[in-house]
């Protein structure tokens, strides 16, 4: 059954009501056109907001929706279940997107009972503003339903939301994990039958939002494996995997275990509830993580101190996002700071950020004693003066590429080193073009040198890019993204090369002092270039250390008929 939102609506918002097992039934909210989400990353393919209802001789709703879908949920939720009858209320986690509506149900079942890890009781308690029945679960807690449905709770902090828990149907064998395994694609298919198609949004999803908390994904998936056997994954984001539930959740463990190795670990400390702390501070993890470095999220509100303590002693790299001064959470943030400031040890790498909650604690004082306990600042204070819109978290995401580049250089050393003499040098005898890829999404723009393109076919007109993992234009690159090819030319490309080969502070205009004109697709089209090609990213395929990015090419022209496009030639084949 699929209701639509009322043709007024700018954006299209519809419900999607199926059997999924026995006596479960799933509401998905499907967001056709979001094209932004969360920490601002970009969506091709809209998404969706998964609930469910479980029936024994009591009920229990696992997850309500997004407030945008207030009125098509509650219609929806009230047309398949009477909210009287409504006996628990499972909060997976309470990020906005899924426990956005909790109010508005508990107002048509104030009997129900919202059962929920210890953090997530207490953030509701916020949110609701109103008495509630509670159950604070712990991992291994169990809930009987009747007619077989038992609930068993799985403890998944992190995943990416400090008080998320898994909930298990001993019954039917549904793991419902709210974000852990899902992914942005909003379609009609309720499961993951077409894997092929969902495997780009899979990858980018776990990018985004689970590549940062590597361990916890891992910590989660071991205590998973105490359970029988998973049947259905029950996601908040996307369909239900059902058809490839070992392949995606062996991706999910194969992912992080490589993440997990890393020899550099960054702590990020941020405060899930205030400001934009959040948001801010997964976009600057998204950005470590692109190096190849490691990094550990831990809310600061809800932190436990030996865990704080433990966790900086291992990190060579510190990220805080400014706490409240006062008001609701103060205590607990302030508190983890001063363990945060009696942990530090020198040669560790700082940075800060404002969290524009309305009463951050300042960020010059915390700055100047880190720099009196001889910690490096890798970035200047990230100072946030307005709503953070694309352009910031572009500068967040690159800020925290720059200070995982930092942290890995040795490493990076020892790998340029490690290759044959005479191996590196036959390597770097295969000569490529010169060419500047330059793309715009949104308010974001960006540009890099690029030599590794070759033509891939003929129908449709196609070529490859290697876009190495940490740069930033990597995440304009995405399947469905649009940008141009600036082909250079011999004698001629020099200024060009020189330009864009200069380190860019984060958020800086990689375009001032360039003569520029817009594409039709919209990104920057170089006026001294000696060709363009407006292309369009068909699929990527991941090697080590870079994407290798297949594009089409929709329109392209030479300014110089009798011109001669600029050729590289290396000495050596393992670094640029």
């Amino acid at each position: 059954m699929v209701a639509a939102a009322p043709s007024t609506q700018q954006k299209r918002l519809t419900i999607q009501v199926e059997a999924v097992a026995d006596d479960t039934t799933t509401i998905r909210s499907l967001d056709w056109d979001r094209d932004r989400f969360d920490i601002e990353f970009g969506l091709q393919n809209g998404t969706t907001y998964n609930s469910y209802i479980i029936r024994g001789d009591k009920v229990a709703l696992v997850d309500t929706s997004h407030a945008k879908f207030r009125d098509l949920y509650l219609k929806t939720l009230t047309g398949e279940i009477d909210p009287k009858t409504i006996d628990y209320l499972v909060i997976s986690h309470t990020e906005p997107d899924h426990s956005g509506l909790v109010r508005d149900v508990l107002e048509l079942a104030p009997q129900a009972m919202v059962v929920g890890a210890k953090v997530a009781i207490a953030f509701l308690e916020d949110l609701v503003h109103r008495p509630f029945e509670r159950l604070i679960v712990k991992n291994g807690d169990t809930l009987d339903l009747g007619q077989g449905h038992t609930l068993e709770f799985v403890n998944a902090p992190n995943l990416h939301w400090p008080d998320t828990i898994f909930t298990y149907d001993h019954k039917t064998g549904v793991l419902f994990t709210c974000d852990a395994f899902g992914l942005h694609y909003c379609s009609d298919a309720t499961y993951d039958e077409d894997l092929e198609a969902i495997s780009p949004d899979f990858r980018f999803y776990y990018e985004c939002l689970m590549a940062p908390n590597a361990r916890s994904v891992l910590s989660a998936m071991k205590r998973m494996a105490a359970l029988p056997p998973v049947n259905i994954v029950g996601t908040g984001h996307g369909p239900l995997l059902r058809y490839n539930v070992a392949e995606l959740t062996g991706r999910y463990q194969r992912w992080s275990q490589e993440k997990a190795k890393a020899e550099n670990l960054v702590a990020v400390f941020y405060v899930s509830d205030y400001g934009f702390s959040d948001r801010v501070s997964q976009a600057i993890a998204r950005g470590i993580t692109k190096t190849d470095v490691a990094v550990e999220m831990m809310d600061m509100r809800s932190a436990d101190p030996q865990e704080v303590t433990e966790l900086v002693s291992r990190a060579k790299g510190i990220v805080i996002g400014m706490p409240p001064a006062s008001g609701t959470g103060a205590k607990e943030t302030q508190a983890t700071l001063g363990t945060i400031l009696a942990a530090v040890h020198g040669k560790q790498t700082i940075g800060l950020f404002e969290s524009y909650g309305g009463n951050d604690e300042p960020v010059d004082p915390l700055a100047n004693k880190f720099q009196d306990l001889d910690l490096v600042q890798s970035f200047a204070p990230i100072r946030i003066k307005d709503t953070p819109g694309e352009g910031l978290y572009q500068s967040c995401e690159e800020a925290g590429t720059d200070l995982g580049q930092t942290l890995g250089q040795a490493k990076k050393l020892k790998k340029l080193k490690s290759l044959d003499a005479d191996l590196e040098k036959a390597l770097g005898r295969i000569s490529s073009g010169l060419y500047i890829i330059t793309a715009k999404k949104g308010e974001v723009s960006s540009a890099m040198l690029a030599s590794w393109v070759a033509q891939a076919s003929f129908q449709p007109l196609g070529f490859t890019v290697a876009v190495a993992k940490d740069r930033a234009i990597e995440s304009l690159m995405q399947v469905g993204d649009q940008f141009v090819l600036n082909v250079l030319e011999e004698g001629k490309h020099l200024p060009l090369m020189k330009h864009f080969l200069k380190r860019f502070a984060p958020g800086a205009d990689r375009f001032a002092g360039v003569r520029t004109r817009p594409a039709t697709n919209g990104s920057p089209l170089l006026a001294d270039a000696l060709a363009y090609l407006e292309c369009e990213v068909v699929s990527r395929m991941e090697v080590s250390d870079h994407w290798i990015v297949y594009c089409t090419v929709q329109d392209g022209k030479v300014s110089d008929p009798d011109g001669v496009t600029a050729v590289h030639h290396r000495k050596v084949g393992n670094y640029y």
